[in-house]
């Protein structure tokens, strides 16, 4: 079976508040995208992933083995899985391909393995695995709450190009957070504005995590500058970063430490996976 695992984008994303567990309350619209690795993967006799790239760890911390693990621990389906996985969406860049691959996976699983397995079953497991897997059982466009695990399906946007720009170098999700600074605390006004912002077609584009990221990395914040010099609509970091994406007419850079990936949106059809190619307007 070979599935196409995409990535994703913030179109907003506001960190709410800090909660108990450690996590953080966030809103967020994700989008799918057309940007994505490849999974290859069939029945074995015991787990055995291959990657394109050989940095990306194969031990226990890889997700793509947590949701093999975690499919057989929810099922007591005792066979493994042979996985290759063709990278292509780069790590460290706020764009989810780890989740998205966790996703793409459970979901290879569960149609190799057991076909009946429901949909919300898999988003329900897909969050034991980490926040923005539930994301992808979406069809591709979602309003995201909690720590990103409560999953709330939109209609598919007008289908839009967008240009990744990923820098040199990733950023640590963790460290990018521990720069949050809180003042007054969000309104669940505030959130459900952004949100109606959003549906009624005039939504602002936002990033609170684009001011830490900043102080962290100051050379982000002078590629924003210099794609917002270029003409671009909309220029926003996705996630934690260090990835941006533009929308609209725009000159691109041309810096050898930047790389730069053309994709559009994208939507999962009911009952399938995503494709590369894949979409559903309105």
């Amino acid at each position: 079976m070979r599935l196409f695992s995409p990535a994703k984008i913030n179109l907003f994303l506001r960190i709410v508040s800090k909660r108990p567990d450690g996590y953080h309350q966030l809103s967020s619209v994700f989008q799918a995208i057309s940007l994505g690795d490849t999974l290859t993967i069939d029945l074995h006799d015991r787990d055995e992933l291959t990657c394109s790239d050989p940095h990306l760890p194969r031990d226990d911390s890889n997700l793509v083995l947590k949701a093999t693990r975690l499919f057989r621990k929810k099922t007591g389906y005792e066979r493994g899985f042979r996985i290759h996985l063709e990278k292509r969406i780069p790590t460290q860049a706020g764009l989810g391909g780890g989740s998205s691959n966790a996703a793409t996976t459970l979901w290879a699983c569960a149609k190799l393995a057991n076909p009946d397995i429901p949909l919300n079953t898999l988003k329900d497991w897909g969050a034991e695995i980490g926040s923005d897997v539930p994301f992808f059982f979406s069809q591709g466009t979602a309003y995201c709450a909690g720590r990103g695990e409560i999953v709330h399906h939109l209609p598919s946007l007008t289908q839009k190009t967008v240009w990744i720009v990923k820098p040199a170098g990733g950023l640590s999700t963790p460290s990018v957070y521990k720069q949050l600074n809180f003042g007054d605390a969000v309104s669940e006004k505030v959130v459900r504005r952004d949100l109606d912002g959003f549906l009624a077609g005039s939504m602002s584009y936002f990033n609170d995590l684009e001011a830490p990221a900043f102080s962290l990395r100051s050379d982000l914040r002078a590629l924003k500058e210099v794609l917002l010099e270029g003409g671009f609509e909309v220029v926003l970091m996705s996630g934690s970063g260090s990835a941006f994406f533009c929308l609209g007419e725009g000159r691109l850079p041309e810096q050898e430490d930047v790389e730069i990936f053309p994709a559009s949106f994208i939507s999962r059809p009911l009952n399938e996976w995503y494709s590369e190619s894949t979409f559903s307007e309105l």
